[in-house]
């Protein structure tokens, strides 16, 4: 599968498939979980109606974390197999990564205003969450810093497969350290503890970010391929001689 993709070719050809549809699955997800989240499942017994901020924090918390997680495999894999798409998989996914973690922090305080009556706490998550951002931002500013492409993709690997120590904190900080945030009801070694009418909107918006994150890093990637295209095409261009007029 890894050898497959490694041809610049025949990854957008996978990708011209596979973006359209993932947008189309990002569509009628997100559709049906908003509906259903907003308009059918019913208020939260203590939040009341605050609490259907949820389908829009929770999946994009879960969706941030996946993209980092992401970055860190494509990492790897190109620290060992030297695939020659990793590092653009891994480059394509720290925007939308941002993009999903500031969406999480924005809509938690949203909703943390009227539950903890701040927008902002040093909580144990909150902190870890923010410092995530940080994390995204630092990758990013890697890859513009170092001019040559070679010592950059090093230097950003690095980086990532380091903070991804930050992830099991995230996801395990609530029950590590007192925090306001609830313990997990989702995903757990028992099953869910969320009523079928309010888990089966938030899975669909889960999947729904999961499609829109896959289109965005499809996109981005088939991005950066045409730009490497047009600029080896542009150095193997040999210059016009210039001609030295007489006077």
């Amino acid at each position: 599968m890894l050898s497959r993709f490694s041809n610049p070719a025949k990854f957008e050809a996978f990708a011209r498939g596979a973006g359209p549809v993932a947008f189309i699955v990002f569509v009628i997800g997100a559709a049906y979980g908003l509906y259903a989240g907003l308009f059918m499942a019913p208020a939260e017994k203590f939040q009341g109606d605050s609490a259907r901020i949820m389908y829009v924090h929770v999946p994009a918390a879960w969706t941030a974390l996946a993209a980092y997680s992401f970055i860190a495999m494509m990492s790897l894999i190109a620290f060992v197999w030297r695939h020659s798409l990793a590092d653009v998989a891994a480059r394509s996914a720290a925007l939308p990564g941002v993009v999903f973690t500031g969406l999480a922090l924005f809509t938690g305080a949203v909703w943390g205003k009227p539950t903890w009556g701040a927008y902002w706490v040093w909580d144990a998550r909150l902190t870890s969450m923010l410092l995530l951002l940080f994390i995204y931002f630092g990758y990013m500013a890697v890859w513009q810093a170092v001019p040559e492409t070679a010592r950059a993709a090093r230097f950003a690997r690095i980086l990532a497969l380091v903070g991804f120590i930050n992830i099991p904190i995230i996801k395990f900080s609530v029950d590590w350290w007192n925090s306001l945030h609830q313990t997990a009801s989702v995903m757990r070694l028992d099953g869910p503890t969320i009523h079928p009418s309010m888990l089966w909107p938030l899975l669909a918006m889960a999947v729904a970010y999961t499609a829109l994150f896959a289109w965005l890093v499809f996109t981005g990637m088939r991005a950066t391929l045409i730009r490497q295209r047009l600029e080896a095409r542009s150095a193997r261009k040999p210059s016009r001689p210039t001609t030295v007029e007489a006077v």
